[in-house]
């Protein structure tokens, strides 16, 4: 997962697409999309300001809220750390292998490092459009990794 979302992209994604889920049980894949079967797309066709190819950009402490940043997350062994940066600089670490149809509290502040992490319900339908973004997401309403819109 992390050589796909972090280490195989040059500067970042504009969608997350089916293609995370091609080892999954076709079930789990049809629940999460519909039975829809898309590409992720990368950040292609940026133009910076100065003309200069796009680069990564590095998110720290200080530049976090200069970039409107609301959720980090860092790939662990073991999960993924999901971090609100409106609220705690470290999160709780979601497991690897929980059900990814579990509906989680998007509020930032239910997202705190001393807690695991704020699971609603497993639905049994489609992703819940309330989970937190696959990336770093800018403010306004996060796009689910898994439901196409």
């Amino acid at each position: 997962m992390s050589r796909h979302l972090i280490d195989d992209v040059a500067v970042g994604w504009d969608e997350l697409g089916t293609d995370l889920l091609d080892d999954a049980p076709p079930a789990l894949v049809t629940a999460l999309t519909g039975g829809e079967h898309w590409p992720s797309r990368t950040l292609d066709h940026l133009i910076t300001p100065d003309g200069s190819p796009p680069v990564r950009m590095s998110v720290t402490d200080t530049t976090a809220d200069e970039q409107d940043m609301q959720w980090g997350y860092v790939l662990h062994k073991e999960g993924v750390e999901v971090i609100s940066l409106l609220h705690e600089d470290v999160g709780p670490i979601v497991s690897w292998s929980i059900d990814p149809r579990t509906a989680f509290n998007d509020h930032p502040a239910a997202w705190s490092s001393l807690d695991s992490p704020p699971a609603i319900r497993a639905s049994r339908g489609r992703q819940s459009h309330s989970a937190p973004a696959a990336a770093p997401a800018k403010a306004g309403t996060p796009r689910p990794a898994a439901a196409r819109r």
